[in-house]
């Protein structure tokens, strides 16, 4: 079953123009790192980024293919997927956040690092990471 998930999003990015700087994965948009300024987002969304040092890395697919599977969580708190594939043309989320290699990072609405893995998780373990955010919990009291 991985291995379909993982030629399916090879596939999906493999189409995906290198110009491009949005695209939809079902409902969840994923940007690219250069197309971002991260002060858009601040109060408003949760930027989830994922880091690597090319499209072809089996984690980063992986990661991707999680975040498709289950977006729903993901929309229900706010998160922005941004990706960051390329060290070379160092973006200025990569000069900022300096991940080393394949990273996962997300940032709360105030723009703090809320949790930084160096490997690939699923929506699960990153929404409870979400949840237990001080900002998060404010959200949810206050509905």
């Amino acid at each position: 079953m991985n291995r379909l998930i993982s030629i399916g999003i090879t596939f999906f990015l493999a189409l995906w123009p290198v110009s491009a700087s949005a695209e939809d994965v079902g409902d969840l948009t994923i940007l690219r790192a250069q197309d971002v300024v991260l002060k858009d987002y601040l109060w408003i969304s949760r930027p989830l980024i994922v880091f690597a040092e090319t499209e072809a890395d089996p984690r980063f697919v992986e990661q991707i293919a999680r975040l498709a599977a289950r977006p729903e969580p993901l929309l229900a708190r706010d998160v922005v997927v941004i990706i960051d594939t390329d060290p070379v043309n160092e973006s200025d989320i990569r000069r900022a956040l300096r991940p080393r290699g394949f990273a996962v990072v997300i940032l709360q609405k105030d723009g703090r690092v809320g949790l930084r893995r160096p490997s690939p998780r699923d929506v699960r373990e990153l929404t409870r990471a979400i949840d237990n955010f001080s900002l998060r919990e404010d959200e949810l009291r206050n509905r």
